[in-house]
């Protein structure tokens, strides 16, 4: 029996070295594996920096996946964030074209999802949200129909709740 396909988030704590993130992607390409969103950034200690990647595959993949990481060098820790037991959100810039009619129209949209206008011109308005990906996707939903010149978005990051904080996995 084939197991499915699912979406997995893993936050890594990985030794701020140079090239930590090359070896870290490198690994995801070198076995064809695709990474649908990373973001990394040094932490609280700039002697670590933290890596949230979501990945998509089937049980045996995403334990491949998770078995090579640890095994890096550079890799200090290795949590899988799942709901409830995290957080995870994602943020968006997104410019419209504007017309004097359709301003409005999209501030409102803009203010049921508790988003922020950053900037306005005559002709277009940038919008920032951050939410999960759920809320995202809906807000984007919602653009259709507006003429979108350019959307961007950060991929997922996320932490676990609680005062909890993950050890040393090796």
């Amino acid at each position: 029996m084939k197991s499915s396909m699912k979406q997995i988030v893993l936050s890594i704590v990985a030794e701020n070295n140079p090239g930590v993130l090359s070896r870290i992607s490198g690994l995801f390409s070198r076995r064809g594996y695709n990474i649908d969103s990373i973001t990394a950034c040094k932490t609280q200690d700039e002697k670590y920096s933290r890596m949230t990647i979501a990945v998509s595959g089937d049980d045996t993949i995403l334990a491949q996946i998770k078995n090579q990481l640890i095994k890096l060098e550079d890799v200090i820790t290795l949590v899988e964030l799942e709901n409830p037991t995290s957080v995870c959100r994602e943020l968006i810039l997104v410019k419209i074209r504007t017309g004097k009619s359709e301003k409005q129209e999209i501030i409102t949209i803009a203010d049921i999802f508790r988003a922020k206008v950053v900037d306005v011109s005559k002709d277009s308005l940038m919008i920032e949200l951050t939410g999960n990906v759920n809320k995202i996707e809906a807000f984007i939903n919602l653009l259709e129909g507006f003429d979108i010149l350019e959307l961007v978005r950060t991929g997922l990051t996320g932490l676990s709740r609680g005062e909890s904080v993950p050890r040393l996995v090796k």
